[in-house]
């Protein structure tokens, strides 16, 4: 019965497969049928064979030698969102080789989704111009043909290759900051082509200023991706399509959003787990197969500590450690409403004590000396014996040494002690962010015994990511409406963390993440600022960070010396270049 139930699984896993093949061979045909249908006529008057227009690959290539165009360009139709960007292009080069200009018809064939040129096919005796000019009649159409094939250029890189990213959290720091500004390579791991086929180049989810998807959701094409030079492995920085993303816009909550896996979310962080794995978290710290993580020298791993001091925990103290996420507290006389106006943006809370006096809470920036000193504020900070803050490893020997600080101990939840909305969500597993597992990272091929309390665990993989159906009849588990106590996962899975690892919203929320969620890694950091949250006019550029590489073994590497002299290298070279070519 188990052997006829997971034989089942996988029958219905080819199948499916199948459909989707029979979908898109069906649907590939139905294109074909439409192009020969409207356009062997014109197939015909230039010279070629009505049957021409009929055959796939061949008809492309002999319509670029109709329309004077490169061979090349049939490549750029098979690529998906490049094509769509294709396809306008060709029906207007189709109707213009006819002899058909007017700016009319040019949007008519556009809006028409190429449809009008079957009314130039049936209806129009037009005649077939073989050495048509191919530069543009005007200004306008120069521009035009100039900015749609840099779009092409662009989608096709930022598509295939490589992705700008910014660091939008602090789930990475100190490895990587907020307002880091990231080139993520595609072609490591193999890109993944689009699976939603029609979509807005150069945009993700969302189109700006208006707010509104940027795609349809179907049709949609099956996961595939290109082959890499590598795989995902450990301690390997990753951005993947975030598996829990039910957000329309990212920072926006809200509920009953469905996105297709290549419009979800992006995250970043260190991949800790590999399919196969044995993970566990102890006391904040990974443990793979029962030995601890080696993070690589560009890690900069930090976590929770209670820093006390009898004298108080001065915030100078822990500004010039660099240290900037812990909270600031003054208390100020009352505030007209033009102080107030002030100090609005600056504040996290505030709280009216009893002696009249108001008490207000900032990040660690705290309120900048000009506005106090411009609004005439009174304020006196107010520094704790205790204060809570992350703290790298090198900061903790720091603290240590200085001779004002009582104890840094590090904060860590007990074992047993059951967090809120941790994966797996189950009273069977009483974990939390530093004590968790240990649990198995699934691997594709890999068969393990499925029961009521290993079900949790693996009941997102088996529904959602794999596509199966699965209920619970008393103490029977049925998949696909079989009886079954083992599965066999059919895709490689990730557990992924940040390395600020009390402040991160990781795999210890959601789960595992699933090969075809994997997008890229980041290799370069191009540019970096400080105050990112703040406002551009408050932006300060990292100058150490720029031009500063991601991934590696030892400390990050900055090629922005060398950067500027290859730039400085290039306008010397130039203007010698300019001053001797002008004396010939």
């Amino acid at each position: 019965m188990l052997k006829k139930a997971s034989k089942k699984i996988h029958i219905i896993s080819i199948k499916t497969k199948l459909m989707n093949a029979t979908q898109w061979i069906i649907f590939t045909l139905l294109i074909q049928v439409l192009h020969f249908l409207g356009t062997w006529k014109l197939y015909v008057k230039a010279g070629r064979k009505a049957w021409e227009a009929a055959i796939p690959v061949y008809n492309a290539i002999v319509l670029m030698q109709i329309i004077n165009r490169p061979k090349w360009w049939v490549i750029l139709l098979f690529i998906p969102i490049i094509n769509l960007l294709m396809f306008p292009v060709i029906w207007v080069e189709t109707i213009r080789s006819f002899g058909r200009n007017s700016t009319l018809e040019t949007w008519l064939v556009v809006i028409t989704l190429g449809l009008y040129i079957y009314y130039v096919n049936y209806s129009l005796d037009v005649t077939y111009i073989q050495d048509r000019s191919l530069q543009p009649k005007t200004a306008m159409g120069e521009w035009v043909s100039s900015i749609v094939f840099a779009i092409v250029a662009a989608t096709l890189v930022h598509t295939y290759f490589i992705q700008p990213y910014v660091i939008p959290t602090g789930s990475l720091e100190r490895t990587l900051r907020v307002g880091d500004f990231l080139f993520v390579s595609k072609f490591h791991y193999g890109a993944r082509t689009p699976m939603t086929t029609v979509a807005a180049p150069m945009v993700h989810d969302t189109l700006p200023v208006l707010g509104v998807p940027s795609y349809l959701k179907k049709p949609q094409l099956p996961y595939f991706r290109l082959p890499g030079f590598t795989k995902v492995e450990r301690n390997d920085i990753v951005v993947f399509s975030w598996p829990a993303d039910t957000v329309r816009v990212f920072f926006k909550k809200e509920k009953g959003v469905d996105k297709p896996i290549d419009k979800k979310s992006n995250y970043v962080k260190r991949c800790v787990g590999i399919p196969g794995d044995s993970l566990e978290v102890r006391n904040g710290y990974v443990f793979i197969n029962g030995k601890q993580l080696e993070l690589p020298g560009s890690a900069k791993p930090q976590f929770d500590y209670r820093v006390y001091s009898s004298k108080g925990v001065s915030s100078r103290t822990l500004d010039a450690l660099g240290i900037t996420d812990f909270t600031r507290k003054y208390l100020s006389s009352p505030l007209n409403q033009e102080q107030v106006n002030a100090v609005r943006s600056y504040l996290l809370g505030y709280n009216q004590a009893e002696n009249g006096q108001i008490e207000l809470y900032t990040k660690g920036s705290g309120i900048p000396a000009k506005i106090i000193s411009k609004y005439r504020l009174s304020l006196k900070e107010i520094t704790d014996r205790e204060r809570i803050v992350p703290l790298t490893a090198d900061m903790v020997k720091t603290l240590k040494a200085d001779a004002n600080i009582d104890s840094v101990i590090q904060n860590v939840a007990e074992k047993g002690l059951r967090g809120v909305n941790l994966f797996p969500q189950s009273p069977d597993y009483p974990w939390n962010y530093s004590q968790m597992g240990p649990i198995y990272i699934p691997q594709k091929g890999a068969t393990i015994d499925l029961n009521l309390k290993v079900l949790p665990l693996y009941k997102k993989i088996i529904r959602e990511y794999e596509k199966n159906e699965i209920s619970v009849s008393g103490n029977q588990i049925l998949i696909n409406g079989e009886p079954t106590s083992t599965y066999t996962f059919q895709q490689d899975y990730y557990w992924m963390m940040g390395d600020n690892r009390d402040h991160s919203e990781d795999s210890r929320a959601w789960g595992y993440v699933p090969e075809n969620h994997i997008v890229g890694t980041p290799i370069f950091i191009w540019m970096s600022f400080d105050n990112f949250t703040e406002g551009i006019s408050n932006w300060r550029p990292r100058w150490d960070r720029i031009f500063t590489t991601v991934n590696g073994e030892g400390e990050p590497q900055s090629y922005f010396k060398y950067f500027l002299i290859l730039l400085g290298a290039y306008f010397v070279g130039n203007w010698f270049w300019k001053r001797k070519k002008s004396k010939k």
